[in-house]
């Protein structure tokens, strides 16, 4: 209690929360290039990847900003460990999305069946909500109903993705392709799937931050 008293009489480096709203962006950008990316023609592609990996590059930038802020400032908004853990688990989420990208040009998949632009838009969906609910931690005592709501919808899509693939996967065994072709798709599922993991992750490292607040 005495802890909480002395953050609240002093001052706070709000751009912490700005390097992870924009953090958060990158997820749903990268996700939107993948899915153009996955959805291009086949000579187009090549750009496409380049878009993922242009977005992938800027998170990074983003992390060492935030990661050299958190080692200069003497005081901070929150705890340090949730600072380096918050910003790990959103580079994480951009990172997996380039793996997606890089591994379907290293297999060459010809074709992107529906449950993989379904996982995408899942990965999009669920960074928007990291978009919306992160400025909300400049004021963490009144809007914790609203922060709270937020991450439980992220949390949802998790699970939707764990359920969609093993759907996706049951539907590519029924399928019966080469091995090549088999381990390509199936990288590529199980990426898209941890990246939703990775945002459920920033979800619940932020409800970590309410409880500590509140």
């Amino acid at each position: 209690m005495a802890l909480k008293f002395l953050r609240s009489l002093m001052p706070k480096e709000e751009r912490f929360v700005e390097y992870f709203t924009a953090h958060a962006q990158c997820i749903a950008d990268a996700a939107v290039a993948l899915t153009a990316m996955m959805q291009a023609p086949a000579g187009e592609r090549e750009n496409r990847f380049a878009q993922v990996c242009t977005i992938e590059s800027k998170a990074d930038s983003i992390a060492k900003e935030t990661l050299v802020a958190l080692h200069r400032a003497f005081i901070t908004p929150f705890d340090r460990s949730d600072i380096h853990a918050l910003t790990t688990a959103l580079d994480d989420a951009v990172d997996l999305i380039e793996d997606v990208a890089q591994h379907a040009m290293l297999y060459r998949l010809e074709a992107f069946g529906p449950r993989m632009i379904e996982l995408a838009a899942m990965i999009e969906a669920s960074a928007k909500l990291l978009v919306q609910v992160i400025p909300l931690l400049d004021n963490i005592n009144n809007n914790v109903a609203q922060i709270n709501s937020l991450c439980e919808h992220v949390g949802k899509i998790e699970s939707e993705g764990d359920r969609l693939l093993r759907q996706a996967l049951a539907e590519l065994i029924a399928e019966n392709p080469d091995t090549i072709a088999f381990i390509g798709k199936k990288e590529v599922y199980d990426l898209l799937e941890t990246v939703t993991d990775r945002c459920d992750d920033v979800a619940d490292l932020i409800e970590g931050i309410v409880l500590d607040h509140v």
